[in-house]
């Protein structure tokens, strides 16, 4: 089996953050997203990967080779970002022999079953209910339990079981055959060519797919989900940082991550904060955020903010003489 991870897509969404910085590289509870689906990729024995990759690929490539030397890995440019479906298309050589492969959105962090996904003697889609699926890939059912019919971000949905960017794909030949038929005859949804369309044509083609239910499913593609995946991996055992140094003056309100060589000093940090390698915090209260490495934040105070690798933040500094009875407020 070969994990394919698409990472070319620019991240629009986190801009400014992603305009230096690949969205699948922005820490998670003192990791970057990608680390986590290589790790869990590898713990249930997958050891062969493809990335695809196009916007700041080669940071995405450099990370991958100096984190994970051993891992056997392909690099595959994406030149035009023409939708996942061309992404897969794309990677066609260098997964066309492969017996199986499992495909996985890079800016995704899943928690499932996936070894018991993997087993699963059909190709399988993940996939988790949600309230509103226009959003989303959809599955509609046969009466015999496999899926029917996929379709992508439906104006009416005729089902609330979105597809979560977990692909589980016994006939590659196939998948590679159907989406190359729709990239021919130029078959789009949304101005781009869809997974989702070539899935639906291995359907048509007589092709079973059943369906895993994933129990948590976050799309880090947007601020607010990123800090809330960071809060919810900080709460669980084994992420957040243990045994932490003491800082000078500072109050540590647990779950935190840490990095190291960071120098905290005059400030309350937590909870739910992940902070990179040598950070600078002076005089300055942050929670439910995440920090980049090198970064330096004195004299202000922060709530669910991403801040990037290398910036500088200072806070207005105020000489008050207030009397009895008085509130001002800064914002």
């Amino acid at each position: 089996m070969k994990a394919v991870i698409p990472v070319a897509g620019a991240g629009t969404n986190l801009r400014p953050l992603t305009y230096t910085q690949p969205k699948p590289l922005i820490p998670v509870a003192g990791k970057p997203i990608i680390a986590f689906i290589i790790e869990q990729l590898q713990e249930v024995g997958v050891d062969d990967f493809v990335f695809i990759i196009g916007y700041l690929g080669e940071k995405i490539r450099l990370f991958v080779e100096n984190n994970y030397p051993n891992l056997k890995k392909t690099f595959v440019v994406q030149e035009e970002r023409n939708g996942l479906g061309h992404a897969i298309w794309t990677a066609q050589d260098a997964i066309k022999d492969a017996s199986e492969v499992f495909i996985v959105l890079g800016d995704t962090i899943f928690d499932l079953d996936l070894d018991k996904m993997l087993q699963k003697s059909t190709s399988c889609l993940g996939v988790q209910k949600v309230e509103d699926p226009r959003n989303f890939g959809v599955v509609e059912y046969c009466d015999d339990g496999y899926v029917c019919k996929v379709i992508e971000k439906p104006r009416i949905p005729k089902s609330n079981m979105a597809m979560v960017g977990l692909y589980k794909i016994k006939e590659v030949q196939t998948l590679i055959d159907s989406i190359d038929y729709n990239i021919k005859n130029d078959i789009r949804t949304r101005n781009e060519f869809q997974l989702t369309d070539g899935l639906m044509r291995m359907i048509e083609q007589g092709v079973k797919f059943s369906t895993t239910n994933v129990n948590n499913w976050f799309d880090c593609g947007k601020k607010d989900i990123l800090l809330e995946t960071n809060a919810m991996l900080l709460d669980k055992e084994g992420f957040a940082s243990v045994d932490l140094p003491p800082f000078d003056n500072t109050i540590i309100i647990h779950p935190v991550s840490i990095g190291k060589n960071c120098k905290l000093s005059n400030s309350i940090i937590g909870p739910h904060v992940t902070i990179g390698d040598n950070v600078k915090v002076d005089y300055s209260i942050i929670k439910e955020s995440i920090i980049g490495n090198y970064a330096s934040i004195e004299e202000v105070i922060l709530t669910k903010s991403v801040v990037g690798n290398d910036a500088a933040i200072r806070g207005l500094s105020q000489s008050l003489n207030i009397g009895d009875n008085t509130e001002i407020d800064f914002s």
